[in-house]
């Protein structure tokens, strides 16, 4: 035979070849084709493809190998041409919204959490403006309630008598703020400032009667 009939041949199995792979997806082999720049046929070396050499015992023997590797199940296989589901319209979209609405968290209000204060100058503090006063009056109140009791709802003087914080005198004078006057602290307050506003005006007021008679 030839040369130019040989690669005529060739490219006939070549062209066979290519057949199954576009019916398959697969070649059982193809091989190289060298061709001149001159365009003249070259050479052609093919390994012969499942329908064109079904009579071959090594090309049957890798069909069936193929077949039984488990590889190739159509049942484990994705079909890229399943048809995909339809993208969801404006109207479709808009009613998927509604029936599952996003969680929303108002936050137009902030949280807030009422803390009684313990300490009697806090507590002293958060009253002055029950009396009309600034709490630029808690410094003269706070010079009063350091030399009379330095703020001990429990003091009492041993000699007079006067107890608590304001250190009234007597003591029970500020059961008229309430019934716990003995162990509250704001109690003893509340009576004191009652007592402040009703003598003297403000705290800074009776601060300054203190200082020249070391009492109020």
């Amino acid at each position: 035979m030839s040369r130019k009939l040989a690669g005529a041949a060739g490219a006939s199995k070549l062209t066979a070849a290519a057949a199954v792979i576009g019916a398959t997806g697969a070649a059982v082999g193809i091989g190289a084709v060298a061709a001149s720049a001159g365009g003249q046929t070259g050479d052609v070396a093919l390994v012969p493809s499942p329908s064109t050499s079904s009579t071959d015992p090594s090309i049957q023997a890798a069909l069936k190998a193929r077949a039984n590797d488990g590889t190739h199940d159509a049942g484990t296989q994705v079909s890229r041409g399943e048809a995909r589901p339809p993208l969801l319209t404006s109207v479709q979209r808009a009613v998927k919204a509604r029936a599952m609405p996003p969680v929303r968290q108002d936050v137009s209000g902030a949280v807030t959490e009422t803390v009684t204060p313990t300490d009697p100058r806090d507590i002293a503090m958060g009253m002055l403006k029950r009396y009309g006063w600034s709490s630029d009056q808690f410094s003269c109140l706070n010079e009063i309630y350091i030399h009379e009791s330095n703020w001990d709802p429990s003091a009492e003087n041993p000699s007079s008598g006067a107890y608590g914080i304001p250190q009234a005198l007597p003591g029970d004078k500020m059961a008229t703020a309430g019934s716990d006057w003995q162990t509250n602290p704001t109690t003893q307050i509340a009576w004191g400032l009652a007592y402040i506003k009703d003598r003297y005006g403000s705290p800074c007021g009776a601060w300054g009667y203190w200082q020249y008679h070391s009492s109020y």
